[in-house]
């Protein structure tokens, strides 16, 4: 297929209308599938990995207000700090997280995307298990050191996901599946946001949020390296059936296939750049709104850290239900014939983007006293973000299902620099926490990067899969024994 670098208005029309071809065999083959086939559990796996994941990042967030406040917890005993540099702790985890996404791909590609999985995320379990020690002696210090490093082995994670579901997501199931593994982000949050709230009032306090996180990635990580496999041809309980409609679909039949990656096509690529500004874009106002909404919500609305967990999460409840919805309608429109995968999720990014930056506009314009549409307004601009999970977050493997490892590296290396910036941004912007007219300016900021994210994907993005895909294919036989 050929590469499409623009988009013009009537040629959108065009591909509205336009048939695509019906694989009838394919269509046929389905009919033998199980209900719950091997690939939905290793999409399973990969929702719960989100889950544990996105939780013990996110948790900190609004611990972090728990552990320099002494009345947050009903036990006296529980440890506070004095950690005046909360903006630069919270970046830290970036800071490592950007370094390994290239390296993650390429490894994925080439070695496959369990062990870089089970590894990464034994890893920063046992970071997230030890923080509530490595806080109480090296302070501040410790947890920049800490989140760094647990940064750096989830760095490893989204790029082996993303190649993951590039070989067991079919191209009629990939919004849906998309969705489901990237989607559970928000619940995740939710979880973590409710959970961290109400444990750190409790008794127990805040340490219990960490010890209870990386217990759950320590599970995980031995139920994956049990239950996961990299390709449906290596999965030894898998049915023929389901291993050839997957194969079908993605367009290869047979042994393993190493594949060269065309780093030159690659960066040469239109549709890559777009990708790369709507992630850039997605990650800035979604990092924004994650990391300063605790605050937001303690300083300006004045709620407890057990009401501000609830508040927190509501908006990521939202995301979650609300991205189920998106991604059955962009996957409707795509296998009825609708639209085409490209416009399709043309979209539904803008969709998100557009009316994020809208209720982000209007949320600047809110005052202190209006705590009801404040809410209405941060459950909106969280909310919308759903449409985004059948727009750029599955586009890498609509691009290339060879190389989506690698181009998820590559994007989300470099878009994650932005989720730097932001606290960093906030810390410089917002001197008195209790203003929300220094708030105003950085939720106008956000509204602006998601509104330029939007539109450079409609007019450059692309839905259609590259002519690098299939860059030197070279095809390895299968050995009978190889089972990972």
């Amino acid at each position: 297929m050929r590469c499409e670098n623009g988009l013009k208005f009537p040629k959108m029309a065009a591909e509205i209308l336009e048939k695509p071809h019906i694989d009838y065999a394919l269509v046929a083959g389905r009919r033998n599938l199980p209900f719950f086939g091997v690939r939905h559990l290793q999409v399973l796996l990969l929702f719960f990995m989100v889950f544990i994941a996105l939780g013990s990042n996110v948790c900190l967030s609004v611990a972090i207000v728990a552990m320099t406040d002494s009345l947050a917890s009903s036990n006296p005993n529980v440890p506070t700090y004095n950690l005046e540099d909360q903006g630069t702790i919270l970046s830290a985890f970036f800071w490592g997280y950007i370094w390994p996404q290239i390296l993650a791909g390429y490894v994925a590609n080439r070695f496959g995307a369990k062990r870089c999985l089970v590894g990464a995320m034994s890893l920063q379990s046992a970071l997230t298990l030890f923080l509530p020690v490595t806080a109480a002696n090296f302070g501040s210090s410790g947890l920049y050191a800490s989140r760094f490093l647990q940064g750096f082995c989830q760095g490893f994670l989204f790029p082996s996901l993303t190649h993951q579901l590039g070989q067991w997501a079919p191209l009629e199931e990939r919004s849906r599946m998309g969705a489901f593994a990237f989607g559970v982000g928000p619940l995740g949050t939710v979880v973590a946001m409710l959970a961290t709230g109400i444990i750190s009032a409790s008794w127990q306090g805040w340490p219990l949020v960490f010890y209870a996180y990386g217990t759950l990635g320590v599970i995980w990580s031995l139920m994956f390296g049990i239950l996961g496999s990299n390709r449906p041809a290596a999965h030894p309980r898998i049915s023929e059936a389901e291993r050839t409609f997957i194969e079908t679909s993605l367009g290869h039949v047979g042994g393993k296939v190493s594949h060269r990656v065309p780093w030159m096509a690659i960066f040469r690529s239109g549709p890559v750049w777009a990708l790369l500004v709507a992630q850039s874009g997605y990650i800035y106002c979604s990092w924004t709104l994650l990391s300063q909404i605790p605050s937001y919500i303690n300083h300006v609305m004045h709620f407890n850290i057990k009401n501000n967990g609830l508040l927190c999460a509501l908006p990521y409840l939202t995301l979650w239900v609300w991205s189920f919805v998106f991604s059955y309608a962009s996957d409707s429109l795509i296998n009825q014939h609708v639209v085409k995968v490209g416009t399709a999720r043309k979209i539904f990014n803008s969709i998100g983007l557009l009316t994020s930056g809208l209720a982000l506009i209007a949320l600047g314009l809110t005052k202190a006293d209006q705590v009801a549409q404040a809410v209405a307004l941060l459950v909106l601009a969280v909310g919308s973000h759903a449409a985004c999970m059948s727009g750029w977050s599955v586009n890498h493997i609509d691009l290339s299902p060879n190389f989506a490892g690698t181009i998820m590296g590559l994007t989300n290396g470099f878009a994650h620099i932005s989720a730097i910036i932001a606290p960093l941004i906030v810390q410089f912007c917002v001197f008195d926490q209790t203003d929300p007219e220094q708030w105003r300016m950085i939720f106008f900021i956000a509204a602006a990067v998601a509104a330029v994210a939007a539109a450079v994907f409609v007019l450059f993005g692309s839905g259609d899969t590259q002519d690098w895909n299939q860059h030197r294919t070279e095809k390895i036989p299968m050995k009978k024994n190889e089972l990972i």
